[in-house]
């Protein structure tokens, strides 16, 4: 199992690199993916080619062999789309790939696909990105009101 990650773009990724693997190791524990961030311009020629659609897409993923997929999550629309689900842009970037996770494990729309992301994402920033990259450095300096940077009252 491995997540092999390109990013095409100029934008930062702001999830940890191995943030990808894990995710993947427990939807598609034998799977070996592509995980590449492209611009609106490359999302929409992929979508225009691979399903004849007009639109740029978010994400896209396609099995490529027995237990081989590459998914393709385009920054540019993910960071103007997190706000509307209250998400930053590392939590919604995550949410992409294990919807793209779900597709590649055969997984269609629908409640049980939403429920399992929504469980899956909680559980992992819960447990690792809230505790790993989501730290306020500078909750302990006060603000010009003299409480902490991190604190809200």
């Amino acid at each position: 199992m491995s997540v092999d990650i390109k990013n095409n773009t100029r934008r930062r990724l702001t999830a940890p690199r191995n943030a990808f693997s894990i995710l993947a190791k427990e939807v598609l524990p034998q799977w070996d993916i592509s995980l590449v961030f492209v611009g609106p311009k490359k999302a929409k020629t992929l979508n225009e080619t691979l399903r004849n659609k007009t639109y740029i897409p978010n994400v896209l993923s396609y099995a490529v062999g027995d237990k081989n997929g590459e998914i393709f999550i385009c920054l540019h629309e993910a960071a103007k789309q997190a706000p509307a689900y209250n998400l930053n842009l590392t939590s919604y970037t995550l949410l992409l790939f294990i919807h793209g996770l779900l597709h590649l494990k055969g997984w269609a729309h629908g409640v049980k696909m939403e429920r399992c992301e929504q469980k899956l994402l909680a559980r992992f920033v819960c447990s690792y990105v809230a505790t790993s990259s989501n730290r306020n450095r500078y909750r302990h300096l006060p603000d010009k009101n003299g409480r902490g940077r991190g604190t809200h009252r």
